[in-house]
């Protein structure tokens, strides 16, 4: 092979979320700050995110995480999440497949039974503590960034679905967060296109209607997914729930960031008290607990800290390269697959 560049990566899910870790052959990416790295990715150079997200090295269905020495000197690690549309600030699924990938090969020392440690984010510093038994993790719990309502009980109009009413929060990233059964919808497998389509709706309806930014990181300004909403029908204390990711997808764990988000509403609504755990549920039946560690502000709104428990598995190694020759060396997108929301690329 001529290869004139290489990558190693891992394939590691977190409960049936897939988030590769590029572990080798990732050249620097300027910035001071992993918010400035990211930045830099969205509004400068995006071709690492290309390459490695986009046909035929990547495929729809994966996020990748570039994992970067941290800015912040109280951090292990940095890691910064690619996904189709944009680099993103923070997911809860992706930290805990980092967490897995830093412990379980070794380039973060693991202590049995129990390893701490800290990822530099572009949300921010999230606290780990890593279950680890026979040198592997069991489970992995998360302190999320400081979460907050950022537009409570919000009325749209959404071409194609009518009149639709929502909760913007933050959880790492911002969320849309709609009651599936008033939105007509069960989260059911069997429904999974059909939340996918009404979702993909709403957030572009969000993004035109509803200004977000966030009072302390420059940039994070704008909703990232919509998240259906749900209790359990046979269980109540379950929260039941469906990210839909770009390019169209439901997210298969339950969701990281939006929990977070989902918990700061619910929390601001007296709906649950600092302390308490709840079980979050996905649309393939993964599990998180979920629950609240105390409370804080973010730029004088008041706001929540989550803690998210899961569960990450490393499944795959592999490399990719580019031969010189390859006339895709930034990939490529299909409408087929990559649907409407996403810049078909060539």
């Amino acid at each position: 092979m001529r290869w004139s560049r290489m990558l190693t990566m891992l394939d590691v899910h977190a409960e049936g979320e897939i988030g590769r870790v590029v572990t080798g052959g990732l050249g620097p990416v300027p910035g001071a700050t992993m918010l400035d790295k990211m930045r830099h990715i969205n509004e400068v150079d995006d071709t690492i995110r290309r390459f490695t997200v986009y046909e035929p090295r990547g495929c729809a269905q994966a996020t990748v995480n570039l994992l970067l020495p941290p800015c912040d000197p109280r951090a292990d690690a940095g890691f910064i999440v690619l996904q189709a549309d944009r680099a993103h600030a923070m997911s809860g699924s992706n930290a805990m497949c980092v967490t897995a990938a830093l412990l379980e090969t070794g380039i973060v020392a693991m202590t049995e039974p129990l390893t701490r440690l800290t990822l530099d984010t572009p949300a921010g510093l999230v606290g780990v503590a890593a279950a680890c038994r026979d040198g592997r993790c069991e489970r992995i719990t998360l302190d999320m960034p400081p979460s907050f309502v950022a537009a409570p009980d919000v009325a749209l109009e959404v071409e194609g679905l009518g009149p639709v009413r929502l909760d913007v929060a933050f959880g790492g990233v911002f969320y849309a967060l709609v009651d599936a059964r008033a939105a007509g919808l069960e989260i059911t497998r069997a429904n999974a296109r059909r939340l996918v389509e009404a979702g993909s709706l709403i957030k572009r309806a969000v993004n035109a209607q509803v200004h977000v930014a966030h009072p302390l990181l420059a940039g994070l300004d704008h909703v990232s997914y919509v998240m259906f909403c749900d209790r359990d029908r046979a269980d109540a204390a379950v929260l039941r729930g469906a990210t839909i990711v770009l390019p169209g997808r439901c997210d298969r764990s339950p969701c990281g960031t939006g929990n977070a988000a989902r918990l700061a509403v619910l929390h601001a609504r007296g709906a649950i008290g600092v302390g308490e755990r709840l079980r979050a549920r996905s649309v393939i039946d993964s599990e998180f607990e979920v629950g609240i560690a105390g409370t804080t502000e973010v730029g004088g709104i008041a706001a929540v800290l989550p803690q998210i428990s899961g569960r990450a598995w490393i499944f795959g190694v592999h490399q990719c390269g580019l031969d010189p020759t390859d006339p895709y060396p930034r990939g490529f997108t299909l409408s087929d697959m990559w649907g409407p929301d996403v810049q078909v690329t060539d």
